[in-house]
């Protein structure tokens, strides 16, 4: 019998992970196929419902369902609810479990890219659930301290304030959002991660975003990190490429916690190669 798993979203349509998931079933001779629900926000509960009825073996969890989905599962892991988002289920037999490997699919993609981590200082810009994942990767990998920049002041020292246990022993402060305290902030940023949607899908407003940052003040060693990856060259990462400064993509992010995911549902490794090659086929 096939076993079913899959991702649900609002919309999910976009989603490269079924390429990534079909691909690695078929590589390691899986009876396994992995598809899209398309769920509206009002049939979330129904759609959890559907899981446990229809046995579905384990699922990844996007947009906007990422927080709103914890109070539907029997349980979340720790670092799960310190984020305050699943993004991946687990089958106990019966039971749901949620869990997060957004954070360490982070971490992989640096330590993958060789950019700087243990002792590091990371600069992470957005307060919401992607940030949240960020600065918790980035505690787990070795970075001593960790500044968090948003637009919502209030965001940001209740983000701080969450974080503080999930993230020891980093240090965590807070930037105000504007030019000034950022220039500071990014003259001592050895890593800087854009976790928020302002690059998504390109345009004026993406361009806007990436002027208004003073990337000029990054040391010249500092690695710039977009976790966005459509568009895969974002307006930051081509900022801070006329900067001389090296960048990476949100692909990385997105294949490491695809196989984080992968792994807690077979128990085996995935197989990256051919994961890696699904997401490039689709450019």
């Amino acid at each position: 019998m096939t076993d079913v798993y899959g991702i649900i979203g609002h919309p999910v349509g976009h989603s490269r992970s079924p390429a990534m998931h079909n691909r690695a079933f078929a590589a390691l001779g899986i009876d396994a196929i992995y598809v899209p629900f398309a769920v509206t926000p009002d049939r979330l509960e129904q759609a959890v419902r559907g899981i446990r009825g229809l046995d579905l073996r384990g699922m990844n969890i996007t947009l906007p369902f990422k927080t709103a989905i914890i109070e539907l599962l029997d349980s979340v892991e720790p670092d799960a609810r310190a984020i305050g988002a699943v993004n991946t289920i687990v089958r106990d037999g019966p039971k749901l479990c949620g869990t997060n490997t957004d954070a360490s699919g982070l971490a992989r993609a640096l330590a993958e890219a060789g950019a700087p981590l243990h002792g590091s200082r990371a600069t992470v810009l957005g307060a919401g659930g992607a940030a949240r994942a960020c600065v918790v990767g980035l505690a787990r990998a070795g970075a001593r301290e960790i500044t968090i920049a948003a637009r919502n002041a209030a965001e940001t020292v209740a983000l701080i304030a969450e974080l503080a246990t999930a993230a020891k022993p980093a240090l965590l402060t807070c930037c105000e959002w504007q030019p000034a305290a950022l220039g500071v902030a990014l003259a001592a940023t050895d890593l800087l991660v854009q976790a928020t949607s302002a690059t998504l899908n390109g345009g004026v407003v993406a361009e806007a975003f990436a002027r208004a940052l003073p990337l000029h003040c990054l040391p010249q060693h500092a690695v710039v990190v977009d976790i966005v990856y459509h568009p895969l060259e974002t307006s930051v990462l081509q900022a801070a490429r006329a900067q001389g400064l090296k960048t990476l993509d949100g692909l990385g992010m997105l294949l490491h916690q695809a196989a984080l995911s992968f792994e807690l549902w077979i128990g085996r490794a995935a197989p990256l190669t051919e994961m890696r090659a699904a997401l490039l086929e689709l450019g």
